[in-house]
């Protein structure tokens, strides 16, 4: 059966490789946003700038950017702070993804946080990259220069991936090299395409 506008997530915790299975979604054809990206696409507007700068005050750089740092101290030991941060911002972000993939028969987008916002409900169809928790460690320390301790604060406001169900979703387990990576995405775009086409 043929269906236009699907939309697909595709998640995973910090380190599982989620990136790596979004590009090569990309280079089988596909559109594939991020919500990071659009993130950083929102700070550029000033609109959005300005609800930050008044709801948190204190936030915006003399250069008219947002101070990341000042806001993430704002947030990280305020769990009050940070509700108020993604009401704001994750609204705004999946406003922006939806308007861009409806223009897609297909539309991919990287959701980090999906499980933990509810908004696997948005969307057709859910991809979650699996990956062993050392390994994750490991690649996020490799990638972005964290410590242990900085590392796990990052875990544990995600759900626990190792011990979640899946079962109505489709797994992709990291757990090898990038060309065994990129045989098990395939694998689970044919059978998408089979779906939908």
């Amino acid at each position: 059966m043929m269906q236009n506008n699907i939309k697909i997530a595709i998640t995973g915790g910090i380190g599982s490789g989620k990136s790596s299975v979004a590009q090569l979604i990309r280079e089988l054809g596909y559109t594939v946003l991020s919500c990071d990206e659009i993130y950083s696409e929102l700070l550029q507007n000033n609109n959005f700038l300005s609800v930050l700068e008044k709801e948190f005050g204190g936030v915006i750089a003399d250069d008219g950017s947002l101070d990341r740092c000042k806001l993430s101290e704002l947030v990280f030991n305020n769990k009050d702070a940070l509700t108020k941060l993604n009401s704001i911002t994750h609204p705004a972000i999946m406003k922006e993804v939806f308007s861009k993939l409806q223009r897609e028969r297909i539309g991919f987008c990287e959701v980090p946080l999906l499980f933990e916002n509810g908004f696997e409900k948005l969307f057709d169809e859910v991809i979650v990259v699996l990956r062993d928790e050392s390994e994750r460690i490991k690649s996020v320390s490799l990638r972005d220069g964290l410590d242990l301790e900085c590392i796990k604060k990052r875990l544990y406001v995600q759900i626990d991936y190792q011990n979640y169900t899946f079962t109505k979703y489709y797994v992709i387990h990291n757990d090898g090299n990038l060309s065994e990576l990129s045989a098990k995405t395939a694998e689970i775009i044919k059978k998408l395409e089979k779906k939908y086409f």
